[in-house]
This record gives C-alpha cells, structure tokens and sequence, in this order.
C-alpha cells in the first residue's frame, strides 16, 4: 500500500510540475534554505502506541475560608502564572490591617525618637532648670545660714525659724540635685533597653501587619503555573471552606507522552534519547522528544513499563496543538544499529498521502535556475534533530528545510543559505546543490 501511494504521489507531483513549469509558463523562483542528507549509524526503532498527558496537573483550593466575589476564567481559558482564578471577600480584614499598619506606624515613630536621642532645645531647657533649682538652693542655704548665726549670737530669731529656714535649704538641695540628675541623663539619651524595648513593639506590631498582608493575599486564588483551565469547581456568590476546590489546571507548553513498553525492551532505552513522535489527529505534524523517565515499576498483569517521553508544545492563538489524552506513535530506538539516511526535522513536508522531502537537483547539462523534486519517504527514528527516511534520497542530497510549504515539483528555486549538519549557524549558498 505505501509503494502503490508513493507511485501515485510521484506520478501527480510530475503532472503538477508539468503543467506549471513545462505546458503553461515558468512559475515564480522560490528562495530557500537547503541542508544535507547525512547517513549515520542508529538503532533501529520500533513504533508504540501512547497517550498524550500534560507536564502538571493540579487542582487549585482555597487556603481559606470565604465568599467568592470574582470568578474571572473559563474552560479552556489559558492562565499565565500568578493569573487570578478566584478573589475572595476580604473588607474585613481590609479595615483591621489599615488599623495595624497605622499601629506600626506610630510604633517605628517612637523607636525613631528613642533612637535619635534628645534634640539640642531639651538640653538646653534642662540646663535652664538645672541652674534656676542651684539659684533657689543657694539663695535657701544663704538664708538659713544667717538664722543660724543670729540665733547663736543674741537670740535674734526663734528656734522655729531656724528649723523653716534649714528645711528650706533642705529642700532646695534636693531640687537642685534632682534637676542636675535630671540634665546629665537627658544629654546621655534614653537608656539601651528603652530601645529594645521599642524595637521589640516595633517587631510585634510589624509581624501582626505581615499576617493580615498573607491572610489579604490567600483570599485571592493564584495559578501556581502557565496552563489551562480544564474543571471549574465554584462560581460567584459560593461559600468556600479551607481545602476547597476552586479549579484544575493542566500545564501545556511541555508535554509528556506515557508510552507502556514489554519489559524485555526496557534495556535499551536511556534518559534522554531522542524520539520520534506522531499525533494521528496532526497528520501535518512530527514532533521530536527525548525520554524523561523509565518508571521502574511494571504493571503485574502486562509487564509492561511507564516511558515519559517530553516532547516540547506549539502553542497557537487558538491553543496548543498536543492536548491532553490524544492518541500519540512513537518510535523508540530498541533495536540493532543500522546505517540510516538523516534529513533535518524541518525538511519533512506531511499531509499528503505520505511525508515527502524537496530535494534540490540542477541539470548540468541544461541552463537555468535548480529546481526542487518531490521525493516520498518513509520515516525512522529521530536522532541529534534529524529523523531517518527510507526513500529516493541518498547522502550528499540537499533538501530544503526553509521555505518548503509552499514549493511545488519542479518549482525554480533560489538557495539562500546552507545549513550545517547539526542545525548550526547558516552558511551562505553558491547556488550550487553540492556534491552528489
């Protein structure tokens, strides 16, 4: 059957070629980027049927309790990390964290003050006092001196007076001790564990304000990761408790394909092989993975082995191309190695009947510009970005890897550029299709 397509691919292609380029004029020269077909030793592949899963899976709960008031996404809506999926009610606690961040604010003021010491007019103020206490002090102790002197010598005044006057002066001493005590400790500033004492407030408070800020913060539902939105599990209006579902997310951008392999052969596959992986549901497709994990638990009954192959999305406006739970070919390299003929990935062109590569060929014999072939192939496994083909093509061959969408069969081309074996930097052509 894929020689009898093939026949029939090639005999359109050269209807087609004919009738474009021979019958009803020249066509346009098509600018391309060419690479060549490479023969490498690889092991041989045998295809197994696996199931598209997404990279992440996770159903998204409330962390707490609370009424939600925003619902903002749908199914199959794509959310990027940090997307909103669900804004609980939070007035409440809106109100108690404005009244604990205007308790912080007043408690870093006061650390503030204890921290910058006395301002220069408080010292001087204590000063002030300081001398009008000795002032009073000496005035007090000079009058209660000159009681004392006229009642030793002529009784001038009473022992009562005398008693008032040392009082005074007792007093006065006292004033004057207490405000010079008072003076030095405000010029030394508020003692050290005053300050610990404030910052400890300070501490209290500023822990009180970074929890109601976390309860703030689990009241609105978060996407952990970019994905999609696949179960809505609340709506508007709902009560939700702690624990509770809000919605499922599935991660896209990177896929796995779960692949169930007999267990005898197991041994040949490594993490990180290249694989080749077909969707029948994108026949204008192939992808290339790599092994992730050989999961090293068979299933009892089968014998068989889980095999992660990742393998990197393409992510449209209208969705990813690999969905989860499509039905996926891939070709795993298990067996003896054989000589292979390589194109480059970007070289196959699938939709038809069967894949099929341009090959550049110009007829030394005849002047003009080099035009393209339609060659169907056959695909192997993939390996270093290329993938095996059995067909009309052999090494040395130049097929073209850019600009091949549009090409037809015998379509003029213009080679802009050859690219290396192993994809590296672009060399510019010189409209040669090389060796053969």
């Amino acid at each position: 059957m894929r020689t009898l397509a093939g026949i029939g691919t090639i005999l359109a292609a050269t209807l087609w070629g004919l009738s474009a380029g021979g019958l009803f004029g020249q066509t346009a020269v098509s600018r391309v980027v060419v690479a060549p077909v490479i023969e490498q030793s690889v092991l041989a592949g045998q295809e197994f049927v696996g199931t598209v899963v997404p990279e992440k899976r996770v159903v998204v709960g409330s962390a707490v309790d609370g009424r939600v008031i925003e619902f903002p996404i749908d199914e199959g809506q794509r959310v990027e990390a940090g997307a909103t999926l669900a804004q609980l009610l939070t007035d409440t606690i809106s109100l108690e964290l404005q009244a604990a961040e205007a308790e912080l604010e007043l408690r870093r003021e006061e650390l503030a003050e204890l921290e910058n010491g006395s301002l220069p007019e408080e010292i001087a103020q204590a000063l002030a006092r300081m001398h009008q206490a000795q002032a009073q002090w000496q005035y007090a102790q000079a009058r209660y001196q000159r009681s004392e002197r006229l009642f030793r010598e002529n009784m001038a005044t009473s022992q009562e007076e005398l008693d008032e006057a040392r009082s005074a002066a007792q007093v006065a001493k006292a004033a004057y001790e207490e405000s010079q005590a008072a003076y030095e400790l405000i010029q030394k500033g508020p003692r050290a564990e005053k300050i610990a004492q404030a910052r400890a407030r300070l501490a209290m408070q500023q822990a009180l304000v970074e929890r109601l800020r976390d309860q703030i913060r689990k009241h609105t539902v978060v996407s952990r990761f970019a994905g999609y939105v696949v179960a809505e599990y609340t709506e508007v209006g709902a009560w939700l408790k702690r624990g509770d579902p809000v919605a499922e997310i599935i991660a896209l951008d990177q896929v796995e394909v779960l692949v169930q392999v007999p267990e005898n052969y197991i041994g040949a596959l490594q993490h990180g092989h290249e694989v080749r992986v077909d969707v029948p549901a994108l026949p204008q497709h192939t992808f290339l993975g790599t092994i992730r994990t050989v999961v090293p638990q068979a299933d009892l009954r089968a014998r068989t082995f889980p095999v992660k192959v990742l393998v990197t999305n393409t992510i449209t406006p209208q969705g990813p191309l690999l969905k989860a739970g499509m039905l996926a070919r891939v070709v795993l390299p298990i067996g003896k190695p054989e000589v292979a003929t390589l194109v480059p990935k970007d070289a196959l062109v699938l939709g038809g009947t069967s894949p099929m590569v341009f090959v550049v060929v110009q007829d030394a014999s005849q002047p003009g510009p080099m035009t393209v072939r339609a060659v169907p192939v056959e695909l192997g496994v993939a390996h270093d970005g290329s993938v095996q083909v059995r067909g009309a093509v052999r090494a040395g061959d130049l097929v073209v890897v850019e600009g091949n969408e549009r090409l037809r069969p015998g379509q003029p081309v213009e080679v802009l550029s050859r690219r290396s074996v192993l994809q590296g930097p672009e060399t510019p052509a010189n409209n040669s299709p090389g060796s053969r």
